[in-house]
């Protein structure tokens, strides 16, 4: 087992997207990139501590690559605004891959040149590439938030379209199971 951590703005969307995909076995929630040991979600949301709001997931390469990761990962965020995912605004909301090795540091830089010189998005790629650093998995109730919050506006109003889209443009990259 392999794992990837990726910040794109508010961490209950990226974890519902990415707990969709086949050959993903967990995606947990919480903090990376700041100075304050252990911060809780109340710490994190003035935006100074420097943490970004993350998803830590962990795949299995045989059957879903760190590249088509981070090709979701593009896909279903918005790359180009700094420190900003639609009305969520500050630090903690940047975009931002924190590699593991040196491998997953080209492959991101790679992907980010390849969608630049395809002219994906309209303004240039924001999103920080920076080197793992401590992990602290968020407060239990931002864990399997969307599946457990259904019936919330965020969730049906932001969350739900946003994995309609998803599936649309990754069938193939969902578990079977939910398909059906």
């Amino acid at each position: 087992m392999q794992t990837a951590t990726f910040g794109g703005g508010c961490f209950w969307c990226t974890e519902a997207v990415f707990q969709t995909l086949n050959g993903v076995s967990q995606v947990t929630a919480g903090y990376m990139g700041g100075d304050l040991k252990h911060p809780t979600y109340m710490e994190i949301c003035n935006g100074d501590t420097g943490h970004a709001e993350v998803i830590q997931i962990t795949f299995d390469e045989s059957i879903i690559s760190f590249s088509d990761l981070l090709l979701v990962f593009f896909k279903t965020h918005n790359p180009t605004t700094l420190n900003r995912q639609g009305n969520d605004v500050g630090t903690q909301y940047r975009s931002v891959v924190f590699y593991e090795n040196e491998e997953q540091k080209k492959l991101t830089e790679e992907i980010i040149e390849d969608l630049t010189q395809q002219h994906i998005f309209n303004k240039p790629i924001a999103t920080e590439v920076s080197p793992i650093a401590e992990f602290y998995e968020a407060e239990d109730y931002h864990q399997n938030y969307f599946n457990n919050n259904q019936g919330k506006p965020y969730c049906a109003f932001v969350i739900q379209p946003k994995l309609n889209k998803f599936a649309t443009d990754f069938k193939d990259k969902i578990k079977p199971e939910l398909l059906e």
